[in-house]
């Protein structure tokens, strides 16, 4: 740029009689912050650098990390929605932390002063706080400064009026051609997002083999489209063949935009509840998620993926600062907030210090719910940390697993035994075939966090267990193996005893009843009324089971036990407590009774009490009106009082005027809802909101669909985030634990939302690509 400004300014000293210098326009500073007086150029280089900066557009750096200054007594930065709305003209200066008017310092030393006018062009703007100043820039009538020097930045640009413009001017055969050459990457590079695929080879040199699949899959594509092929690769002109990684990147980061776009437009100015969790990725880097839960304009819950954020540290205030800064890139406010949904951690829901107290003192409405399948999860542990016998069922099947998927030679010999037994079972009619059934089960490993992977490990354990006990009995008589036959030998006899059987089918019925649970809780249009209700009947079920099950459960035991001949005790005698019977019982209590009593009660009964305690905020005021918009049974349980008071948590949306409105309404909106046909066979909230938009009545009754809202906007679950870190995991691979932060962000969004990123339309994204950098090829 040195050599730059003296070239320029020796010709300028020199006057109109010197010889001109050409400009090398590559030089131009792109940060307006950096940037010399207009008046330091030649004249006759002013015309060029003008129509450079007017082609390449305003510096808008959407992408940066804005920095917070103090301004008053509040901390405040740069907005970057602002350049949605002064799109034409704002930019940024990363240097100076200010903003500037590109067109006034093209053309303002023509103009005299106005409001912000010299320090939209020298010192640069930095009233954060001040939006106003942005307008009154602009001016008001077409005669302002700002004005005048926009009409002549467009009167510049008019191609047709320059005879630069109509000698450089593209023909139309060049264009489409270099549009084809775009749209061929945008179909490949779709593809790869959608499958979560990594873009560039190993070696991508022209010789080599593998490529890497984006110029693979290209050349792939050249070979069955000849139009592709005329106009990609080698047959692409040498400095526009646009397969570099920085025009791969830069076409993933236009469809992330758009697709992040598209997501905010859906949600509107709709209130919103936040899920957010972190973890780390495999490069060893804490990665923070985070979702947003909506009501949209058809009246269904839907959960979105925002964004991803590195976090150096996982305190609250940190997670709160990164929160605040992806809000500020996505023009949204924590003041829209009417829910939080986080796991049990300290940091997450800490009473004094915790991110949801730090939410909750910026917006008293953001009601914070504990993740629902994060507390079955921790009422399932509870049970098997604290019950013996439990306990060492669990401690036997992860040694089982070990030993018996410790190779794959054992593998193979498990699924041969359970191939065997599969066919003698179809010969004997005990099984019929079909489509589906009789699928081959393996020896699952259960992960700790997740009890549903604990419920699918009992159930095979069941089905294969003639199998493994054949497989441990050929490892423990195998005396060429050195290690695993003590094992082997300990587990056979553990597994061949009643109480290894007994607590097997009893902890399957139990976990069969949470897993429905924990399946229902997953679903992302899954409503907290919905899912208390579950709740409630899986504590119904667990009563029915301790009331009447003990019966059956005994003869399936029984009949298992004699199946795979394990020795059945009596269950008449007197049970023993300990190795020896010389010392008899304190009190007598027969095998049957220890069975029942000791193990099938306590266990039961353990379970229940945990769903109580840990679903305690079941029983808070707000979920209890919240459940008088349940539409179940003809509306039953409507209570106008309860649901009032229901609208009283929220004093923002419903003002003491319309409380006495919604009091008048809801006796209308239940006369209405209870004689019509179409609201008669309702289940849940959710399926209420879906009919009350397709039949137009969230307009004859705002303010009831607005409490309807309210109640489903409340998280149940955080699997939505859970899902986003499985999806982080395949993205960002051992093979790829290199990508950078915005990257994998870009690449998550249209993975993750790729139900979205599927329906923009090509030009949006070619149109937002061109406009990203100055680009050889014109459209």
């Amino acid at each position: 740029m040195e050599n730059f400004l003296k070239r320029s300014r020796s010709s300028h000293e020199q006057g109109s009689s010197s010889q001109h210098v050409s400009c090398n326009l590559e030089e131009l500073p792109s940060d307006p912050g950096k940037r010399p007086k207009m008046s330091t150029y030649h004249p006759n280089d002013q015309e060029i650098i003008r129509r450079a900066y007017l082609q390449k557009g305003p510096c808008q750096p959407n992408q940066h990390n804005f920095p917070q200054r103090k301004i008053g007594n509040s901390m405040r930065r740069f907005c970057p929605s602002w350049f949605n709305e002064f799109g034409n003209w704002l930019e940024y200066s990363i240097e100076k932390d200010a903003a500037f008017c590109l067109c006034c310092y093209l053309f303002r030393p023509d103009f005299g002063k106005q409001a912000g006018g010299d320090t939209f062009i020298t010192e640069g703007f930095t009233s954060w706080n001040k939006k106003t100043t942005l307008s009154s820039h602009v001016g008001a009538g077409p005669n302002s400064a700002h004005n005048i020097a926009w009409k002549k930045c467009g009167d510049l640009m008019k191609q047709d009026q320059h005879i630069e413009g109509l000698m450089s001017k593209h023909s139309q055969t060049t264009r489409n051609l270099y549009r084809r050459r775009l749209t061929a990457s945008l179909d490949c590079i779709r593809l790869l997002l959608k499958q979560g695929l990594s873009f560039r080879g190993h070696d991508e040199k022209i010789e080599s083999s593998n490529q890497g699949n984006f110029l693979e899959l290209l050349r792939w594509f050249a070979k069955r489209k000849k139009k592709v092929k005329r106009v990609v690769l080698e047959n692409a002109p040498e400095n526009d063949k646009m397969t570099c990684p920085s025009i791969q990147k830069e076409f993933v980061s236009a469809i992330s935009l758009e697709t992040t776009k598209a997501i905010i437009e859906d949600l509107g100015d709709e209130l919103f509840a936040i899920l957010v969790d972190e973890s780390r990725d495999v490069s060893d880097k804490e990665q923070m998620v985070v979702v947003l839960r909506y009501v949209n304009k058809y009246g269904c819950i839907v959960e979105r993926f925002l964004g991803i954020v590195h976090v150096t540290t996982t305190t609250a205030m940190s997670l709160k600062i990164a929160i605040d800064e992806l809000f500020c890139k996505h023009s949204l406010t924590t003041s829209r907030i009417r829910g939080q949904g986080y796991d049990g951690a300290s940091n997450m829901q800490g009473q004094f210090s915790g991110l949801k107290t730090l939410i909750l003192r910026e917006n008293p409405c953001a009601f914070y719910v504990h993740c629902f399948a994060h507390q079955l999860q921790l009422a399932l542990i509870a049970i098997a940390r604290d019950h013996l016998q439990v306990n060492s069922l669990f401690s036997v099947i992860s040694t089982l697993t070990n030993v018996v998927g410790g190779s794959c030679k054992r593998t193979d010999m498990l699924r041969e035994r359970q191939r065997i037994r599969v066919k003698e079972a179809l010969e004997n009619g005990e099984i019929v075939s079909g489509r589906g059934l009789n699928q081959e089960p393996n020896m699952k490993r259960s992960a700790d966090t997740r009890w549903s992977s604990h419920f699918a490990t009992l159930v095979n354990l069941i089905l294969m267990y003639s199998s493994i006990t054949d497989v441990l009995e050929m490892l423990r008589d195998d005396v060429s193996i050195k290690d695993g036959r003590g094992e082997a030998k300990g587990l056979l006899i553990l597994m061949n005893t009643f109480d290894f059987a007994l607590t097997l089918h009893l902890m399957k019925k139990v976990l069969d009843f949470s897993n429905e649970l924990s399946q229902a809780l997953q679903r992302k249009d899954q409503d907290i009324v919905n899912a208390m209700n579950l709740v409630s009947i899986t504590k119904e079920r667990l009563q029915a089971l301790r009331d009447d099950g003990w019966e059956p459960l005994l003869e399936e035991v029984i009949l298992f036990c004699n199946k795979h001949d394990i020795n059945i005790p009596s269950m008449d005698d007197i049970f023993f407590r300990g190795k020896s019977k010389r010392g008899g019982n304190a009190e007598s209590i027969t095998i049957g009774n220890h069975y029942r009593i000791e193990l099938f009660y306590t266990v039961v009964d353990m379970q229940l009490q945990e769903l109580n305690n840990r679903f305690n905020e079941t029983n808070s005021r707000l979920l209890i009106c919240m459940e008088c918009l349940c539409p179940n049974n003809s509306f039953s349980k409507f209570d106008k009082a309860k649901l009032i008071e229901f609208a009283k948590f929220y004093p923002i949306e419903f003002s003491p005027t319309s409380l006495v409105l919604l009091d008048s309404q809801l006796e209308t909106y239940i006369f209405d809802m209870r004689r019509s046909v179409e609201f008669a066979s309702l289940k849940g909230i959710s399926d209420l909101s879906k009919k009350m938009v397709a039949l137009k009545k969230h307009i004859d009754y705002p303010l009831v669909y607005g409490l309807l809202k309210l109640a489903m906007i409340l998280p149940v679950a955080t699997s939505t985030v859970e899902r986003a870190f499985s999806a982080m995991k395949i993205v960002k691979s051992r093979l790829r634990n290199r990508m950078g932060d915005d990257w994998m962000n870009d690449c998550l969004v249209t993975y993750i939302e790729r139900d979205v990123a599927d329906k923009i339309d090509d030009e949006l994204i070619i149109q937002r690509f061109q406009k990203m950098a100055t680009r050889r090829g014109h459209l």
